[in-house]
């Protein structure tokens, strides 16, 4: 006879944390960076640009899916309402972001400023325990008991509470033009998971259902388009497990998802031959947009192509260039 032990771990009391207002905040953006349609950006210039716009515009005209995967660094480098007028245009059907994506996007849309100096506030340990981005957990608990995603959620909660900026919001900008934004997070990651009315099951039931809407939009992605700006973990992981859910069913309906194509904006300078896989005595091997998006899930058909810019020129000239090609 065994007799089970069952061990009980601490936990933290999240009760005793001193939560601030953002009003005491010092921000390290504001609205004032946030980039008009019209600003002087340098352009970019690369032959396969062209391309993938080419590609874009293709992809919209056989009403097949062009997916951008983002990490948050392109709503801080104030790109936001370029992302705006691509889904306004029908160029863009679906967003998805990491879990820091919503809260700058809310936050801009709040108060008109984000971000927050880890160097200026980890050291006192107020970074990230701030009152109102703290709603953002009230808004997912509500979403998740609605049956919504967090991304769908959160762009409601935006979009029809009045927000100031709301505008300026990529994830209201969603739920009002109906593109799925989707956000796929890890427990524990974001600033709003220290707080204490941070509800764990509704996070994980709001982001897989968001999951699940990613996977199927990648079920249409056969002649389609999946564009990476700047997200080496949750782009390439989230996009893998949905193609090989998205192409698992549709080989039982005799259908192929291997016609598409993938493009991976970011700042690594990976060189050129991009057609194979780097070998495990490669750093180059470790970076999970190398090897996951412009590798092994286009070897069977696809194509990929890898632009190494600042997204704010980057996005500004592909822009650019798909307006070019549809006029």
């Amino acid at each position: 006879m065994h007799t089970e032990i069952i061990l009980t771990y601490p936990t933290f009391d999240r009760s005793r944390l001193r939560v601030k207002p953002l009003g005491q905040r010092l921000h390290d953006m504001t609205l004032a960076e946030m980039l008009p349609l019209d600003a002087a950006l340098p352009p970019f210039d690369h032959p396969d640009l062209e391309t993938v716009a080419r590609h874009i515009v293709a992809a919209r005209q056989n009403n097949r899916p062009v997916i951008l995967m983002m990490g948050a660094h392109v709503i801080k480098r104030g790109m936001s309402r370029f992302v705006i007028d691509m889904m306004e245009r029908g160029f863009i059907t679906h967003v998805a972001m990491n879990g820091a994506g919503p809260i700058h996007d809310y936050e801009l849309a709040l108060i008109g400023a984000t971000t927050e100096s880890v160097a200026r506030y980890i050291t006192a340990g107020q970074f990230g325990l701030w009152q109102e981005t703290g709603r953002l957990n009230d808004i997912i608990r509500q979403a998740a008991a609605a049956g919504l995603g967090y991304g769908e959620g959160v762009g409601r909660a935006i979009e029809t509470g009045g927000l100031p900026h709301r505008k300026t919001s990529i994830l209201a900008a969603g739920y009002r033009l109906r593109v799925p934004v989707t956000v796929h997070i890890g427990l524990g990651y974001d600033i709003i998971h220290e707080h204490p009315n941070c509800d764990g099951a509704a996070l994980g039931a709001a982001s897989y259902h968001d999951f699940l809407v990613f996977a199927e939009t990648v079920t249409r992605l056969e002649g389609g388009v999946l564009l990476n700006f700047g997200t080496a973990v949750m782009g390439p992981e989230v996009y893998l497990k949905a193609l090989s859910m998205a192409r698992n069913v549709a080989r039982q309906e005799n259908r192929e998802i291997r016609h598409f194509t993938t493009a991976v904006f970011d700042l690594i300078p990976l060189g050129d031959d991009l057609q194979q896989e780097a070998q495990k005595s490669d750093y180059r091997y470790f970076y999970r947009p190398y090897k996951t998006i412009l590798v092994r899930t286009v070897q069977d058909g696809g194509q990929s192509f890898y632009f190494c810019g600042d997204h704010q020129s980057t996005f500004s000239s592909l822009r650019r260039r798909a307006l070019t090609l549809s006029a």
